[in-house]
């Protein structure tokens, strides 16, 4: 190939070659027509040649002429370095400068590859490499290695230094990868099906009734999906990493917005440990009650069983990856036989038993009167959504994880959105069953049935033969709003729906003591923020961050020692709203901004439903507690400041 610009043009007579690339570079002013009359040094010529007969080996050959300018340019057998301060031509001379931005350029033939979607039935689409990655590898003075030049030429080799590096680093290490079953469905469907699935959706029916509690539902779900949208756009758009959603964020709004909302995400996961814990010993406690086998005293006995349980978990985490997944695959299985044993309990004829503590199997009488909401003291519509939110919050379980993924471009789309549809139908459907199912107040005692021809106080539980009336006296210890372990109650067999709840919540808590460390490791890496550079080392073939993990385990049982699960719920539902509307707007801001670098290859997805996202997610902050809100903000604010000041 030769470089044609002026009409004194020396073209270089060399055989042609199937695997060779070459530039001449030529004198391109009008003055280099009169200067080679006047002058005896011909034009100079640089070739660079890329071909089998140098045995792949970067070579450059010399025309006549001065040849010193060429001496800062290092040849050592197979490596070649440029000097930072070189260049092969003066900028001001008649000379063409065949550099970019101090570093030489070789356009490649675009590939189809390139611009495929990932689902498309035509090939397998290949990332492009950006323009910083092709001149960090340069900078660093990289040896090119025999026959890499030649591919990257031709378009077939992946410049990116540490791409390279990775997978050579997980084919010799034998580094455990997931599928998008394994890797995100079942983690993300474990996650979202967590403690409030089982010992709060009834109570949060009993509250807002059935009509507003599906919305709550479908509200968090709207959050979610466009979050979910987001996410998958931001993914399929390059080489996603290990570090999930610090990753998504600080590669696509810089460093300044990923450094704080990452931090912020990181500490949300480690309190969702505790949450899930302190809902795991909840349900311990009940059974203690039951049992008089009380240790100390409720809110003590959740503490102890509850720092028990994390350590335990801290144990399996640091067993490594594997271990986890497998322990991952067993509670689901585990919680989907539970989930169906509730359906079958439903249709199973209730006893006298259930009856007195308000089940009284599918009643017209029951759904209607548990429709409307019913609001106790202090509770409010966005007052239970903030309970319930957290609820939602494992969608990002997944990519949290991406570096463990074989493939998170589909991965992550693929199983996300799938977990976000699946546990958002099990979510209405045991809410509008439990709702037609169990009354709102009962005593629990049998001998409150009604003796025909005394006067009915017009609830559903007084026509069905059973007067609760002195509940709106006194506290009763069941009902929707009263028991939170209605779900046990209902279904066909007590003890499983007991190892659904043991299993929702541990298999939750161990998806988030994996996630924060996880993120908190990929933070710490790109050191944004030099205090936590002590967090990055990792360990192992998988690089299992060891000193997260600790520093989660501290978090978590801190808020541990809170033991009220109402109280922990809505400090999450803030930092996870956050979290969510900035992943939303660094996805409409890409798309706005026209970036070139931005091509997702997720088609379902539109940037004003992203803008849309990141409004909701901000109004539903403030409206659940608009202080928590402020200080959230005023949080990232600094820490954003933080960045853009000593940018890192």
């Amino acid at each position: 190939m030769s470089l044609n610009n002026s009409s004194t043009v020396f073209l270089d007579s060399v055989p042609s070659h199937a695997s060779r690339f070459q530039v001449n570079v030529i004198s391109e002013s009008h003055e280099s027509s009169v200067a080679a009359d006047g002058n005896t040094d011909p034009p100079h010529y640089e070739e660079t040649s890329f071909g089998d007969e140098t045995q792949n080996r970067l070579r450059i050959s010399f025309r006549p002429g001065n040849q010193e300018r060429y001496d800062n340019f290092l040849h050592n057998g197979e490596t070649a370095k440029t000097d930072a301060s070189f260049h092969a031509y003066d900028s001001n001379t008649n000379t063409y400068y065949l550099q970019t931005f101090g570093h030489n350029t070789v356009d490649a033939v675009p590939k189809i590859e390139y611009y495929r979607n990932t689902g498309s039935v035509s090939g397998p689409k290949v990332n492009r490499p950006s323009l910083l990655d092709i001149h960090e590898q340069l900078a660093k003075d990289v040896a090119v290695a025999p026959g890499s030049a030649s591919r990257v030429a031709n378009g077939d080799g992946v410049p990116g230094e540490e791409q390279t590096e990775n997978k050579e680093e997980e084919n010799q290490s034998g580094a455990v990868k997931f599928g998008w079953v394994k890797g995100v469905l079942v983690r993300c469907m474990l996650n979202i099906w967590g403690v409030m699935l089982f010992i709060r959706l009834s109570w949060i029916v009993g509250e807002a009734g059935i009509g507003l509690g599906v919305l709550i539902i479908l509200l968090s779900t709207m959050v979610t999906s466009i979050t979910g949208l987001s996410t998958s756009a931001i993914a399929t758009n390059g080489f996603v990493r290990g570090g999930g959603a610090y990753y998504l964020i600080s590669r696509s709004l810089g460093p300044e917005f990923g450094g704080s909302i990452g931090l912020i995400f990181a500490f949300a996961n480690a309190v969702a440990v505790a949450m899930y814990v302190v809902g795991f010993a909840e349900t311990v406690v009940d059974l203690l009650k039951e049992s008089d086998s009380m240790m100390v005293d409720p809110t003590n006995d959740i503490r102890i069983i509850g720092s028990i349980t994390v350590v335990i978990l801290l144990g399996i985490s640091v067993a490594g990856m594997e271990w986890e997944a497998k322990a991952q695959v067993i509670l689901l299985i585990i919680l989907l036989i539970a989930i169906a044993n509730f359906f079958i309990g439903t249709v199973i004829p209730s006893n006298n038993e259930k009856r007195s503590r308000g089940f009284f199997n599918y009643q017209a009488s029951i759904f209607a009167e548990n429709f409307g909401p019913s609001f106790t003291k202090g509770e409010g519509f966005f007052s239970v959504f903030a309970i319930f939110f957290p609820a939602a919050t494992g969608i990002l379980a997944g990519a949290n994880i991406s570096g463990d993924l074989e493939d998170p471009q589909d991965a992550i789309p693929r199983g996300t959105m799938l977990a976000i549809f699946i546990t958002t139908v099990a979510y209405i459907a045991v809410a509008i069953c439990v709702g037609a199912c169990v009354v709102r107040d009962a005593t629990g005692s049998m001998n409150d049935t009604i003796i025909s021809g005394i006067n009915c106080n017009g609830s559903a539980a007084c026509g069905l033969g059973y007067d609760f009336s002195r509940c709106r006296r006194e506290p009763c210890q069941y009902g929707l709003m009263n028991n939170f372990q209605v779900m046990s109650m209902v279904s066909g067999f007590g003890p499983l729906i007991t190892a659904g709840i043991f299993s929702a919540t541990l298999s939750s808590a161990l998806a988030s003591l994996v996630s924060a460390p996880k993120v908190f490791q990929a933070l710490c890496k790109d050191n944004i923020y030099k205090a936590l550079q002590f967090f990055a080392k990792g360990y192992g073939k998988n690089n299992e961050p060891l000193r997260g993990y600790l520093l989660t385990f501290v978090i978590a049982m801190a808020f541990i020692l809170i033991a009220e699960l109402n109280t922990i719920a809505p400090i999450i539902s803030n930092f996870f709203l956050a979290s969510y509307a900035l992943i939303n707007f660094s996805c409409f801001h890409a798309s706005y901004a026209k970036s070139p670098g931005w091509r997702p290859a997720y088609g379902v997805y539109n940037m004003w439903v992203s803008l849309f996202g990141a409004i909701l997610c901000c109004a539903v902050m403030f409206v659940i507690n608009w202080w928590a809100a402020v200080i959230t903000y005023v949080i990232e604010f600094f820490l954003y400041i933080y960045v853009t000041y000593k940018k890192p």
